[in-house]
């Protein structure tokens, strides 16, 4: 009888194991990087160090939520009923009108499906769609987790930082040329997460030719667009590709409430009925409904508001300032390159021309340098390698530009708007001196490993 027993308890621990194809799914970037930036302090608390730490690898918006969304989500917190999967009607309408006035996306109500955040959105449409999904690279750390999850295929388009890391047509060309009788996903990230890369009407409309061309799908990623620095020039992917195109988005990045989870999907023109039958589904199945309070605060988001729009104005223009001036100020650094961002809040700094001083100093791959910078005494947390789909012979990093108090910095703004270039010198100074000093760091940094 105990033999049985034991023969028991040891069928139970092997049902406990997980999936095989887990082992595929790496921890999400902000949390791998929060770990070491954990383990780096209780590193250096043994050496009695307690030097600041540099944080450019979590972008989180650093801007308190509008002040609006805060009260409708206050007077909305009774609302405990479920809603329906796709979203509540009178929100899936704003969003229509939203999508409307800013975009010049022409979409009703019925083509909206309302989210968890775009990650969970972007779970679902993974999970539905039978196609390869194409993820030009680099990219946002997020994409290729979920396909991995999901045991998805997908490929990786190679961007030149010739080209500014935009996609190249022909290049989109040559890959869906290869397989041409199967249907593909193209993930369009503008403005882009990590290098601030805008794509021109130009370019989208080329782009948009190949996919006609070749039947492929767009995934566009519009989260940051409403960040575009020059808003003006921001052209929707949905506009240029309508009957082809996803178009998601969110409040996360422009009104500043990640924690909220609130994200969103316009479905193509030319989408079937079924489409939405299926998503809706799909919804209800994995999390029944989005929760009711969130979206009556997000009927607020979008809808007309001379508050928000202001809000939106000033925090685009701050994330612009913050940006460009960090983004130069790594391209100073000798044998340091950067791209120069038009939107969102981050840029790509670029290391390779140190490449042999780097290996002098151990440093193989883009993962022993952003280690080596976190590690004492330097202290700057960065992303790179893998986490962005760069291989790890790229030697570049993803920096985050929101490491500062964001209602302190939107209160001077709104007090003293910067009007000439050294008046935004003196704000990013002023505003975010942890990012400053950051910058500095990087350059002693560099300036330590050209002395080895």
């Amino acid at each position: 009888m105990g033999g049985l027993k034991g023969t028991v308890a040891m069928k139970q621990v092997q049902v406990l194991r997980t999936d095989p194809h887990m082992g595929a799914i790496t921890m999400p970037e902000n949390l791998r990087v929060g770990l070491m930036i954990n383990r780096q302090r209780e590193a250096c608390s043994r050496i009695g160090c307690d030097a600041r730490f540099y944080n450019f690898a979590f972008g989180q918006s650093p801007f308190p939520v509008p002040p609006p969304m805060v009260r409708a989500l206050t007077s909305g917190a009774v609302r405990g009923e479920y809603t329906d999967a796709a979203g509540i009607p009178e929100l899936r309408e704003a969003i229509s009108n939203f999508y409307g006035r800013h975009f010049a996306i022409s979409t009703g109500p019925e083509r909206v499906v309302v989210g968890n955040g775009t990650k969970e959105l972007m779970f679902m449409l993974f999970s539905m769609l039978d196609a390869t999904v194409i993820i030009p690279s680099p990219s946002w750390v997020g994409y290729a987790p979920i396909l991995r999850l999901l045991g998805k295929s997908y490929v990786s388009l190679a961007l030149e930082r010739e080209r500014g890391y935009r996609i190249d047509p022909r290049d989109l060309a040559a890959l869906l040329a290869k397989n041409p009788d199967r249907r593909h996903l193209l993930v369009l990230n503008n403005p882009n997460n990590p290098t601030g890369a805008l794509y021109s009407q130009r370019e989208l409309e080329e782009i948009a030719e190949v996919c006609r061309t070749y039947g492929c799908l767009v995934l566009a990623d519009e989260i940051y667009a409403l960040t575009t620095y020059a808003f003006e020039h921001f052209v929707s992917m949905g506009v240029m590709y309508p009957e082809g195109t996803f178009v998601t988005g969110g409040l996360s990045k422009d009104r500043s409430a990640a924690g909220y989870r609130l994200g969103t999907c316009i479905l193509p023109a030319d989408a079937p009925d079924e489409l939405l039958d299926d998503l809706t589904k799909v919804a209800a199945t994995i999390r029944t409904s989005v929760a009711a309070p969130v979206q009556h605060a997000a009927v607020t988001a979008y809808s007309p508001s001379v508050e928000i729009e202001e809000y939106m104005r000033n925090i685009r223009s701050i994330h612009s300032i913050m940006c460009r001036y960090l983004s130069r100020a790594t391209a100073m650094i000798k044998g340091v390159g950067a791209t120069q961002p038009e939107g969102g809040f981050y840029f790509l700094a670029d290391f390779n021309a140190l490449r042999d001083r780097l290996e002098s100093a151990g440093i193989a791959g883009a993962d022993d340098l952003s280690a080596a910078m976190l590690a004492h005494p330097h202290h700057i947390a960065t992303v790179g390698g893998e986490a962005i789909m760069l291989p790890q012979e790229n030697l570049s990093l993803r920096i985050a530009c929101v490491d500062y108090d964001g209602a302190a910095a939107l209160e001077h703004y709104r007090s003293d708007p910067p009007r000439s270039s050294l008046d935004e010198v003196a704000f990013v100074n002023d505003a975010a001196p942890r990012m400053v000093d950051g910058i500095t760091a990087i350059r002693r940094f560099v300036e330590g490993v050209k002395k080895r």
